[in-house]
């Protein structure tokens, strides 16, 4: 008999969710799945089976992903590409930079210096980044003045 027919789906499931928390909370340790599958008290292959069909990852994706989110905090907080690698959890630096580039899209260093200039323009002119349709609710858009709005009915 497999575990799926023992075990009430509710308590697998509490399992395979206990086990993403102690991946969310140990992500920037050595860990493998040989720690992961025994948090949820599965076998290895059991337990990947499950934690993709919950999830829609394996649990490595899942790992790789939630070093690769919080490197991007990191980074955006001004961390270096070193510092942020090492502080999630990666032993080398070109693999992180390889696999920030394959998920992110663009390597770690252009992230951070997209995200300053970004920053940096948000300063400079902070009513470009307010979406137009609230712009123009509050009467902010570029020609106009404060005598176009209507009077408020109360007032």
């Amino acid at each position: 008999m497999n575990p799926a027919q023992e075990y009430p789906k509710v308590y697998l499931y509490r399992r395979i969710v206990q086990a993403k928390l102690f991946i969310d909370a140990h992500y920037a340790d050595k860990i493998d799945l040989d720690n992961i599958s025994d948090e949820a008290y599965f076998s290895k292959y059991h337990f990947i089976r499950l934690f993709k069909t919950v999830y829609g990852k394996t649990p490595h994706q899942y790992l790789k992903a939630t070093r690769i989110e919080k490197a991007k905090q990191l980074l955006r907080q001004g961390n270096t590409v070193s510092d942020a690698c090492f502080e999630v959890g990666f032993d080398s630096l070109s693999s992180f930079s390889g696999l920030f580039k394959r998920m992110v899209g663009q390597p770690a260093s252009a992230y951070a210096a997209h995200y300053q200039q970004r920053q940096d323009q948000k300063a400079k002119t902070p009513l470009a980044f307010v979406p137009g349709c609230y712009a123009y609710q509050h009467g902010w858009t570029e020609n106009s003045n404060f005598e176009e709005t209507e009077p408020h009915p109360a007032g």
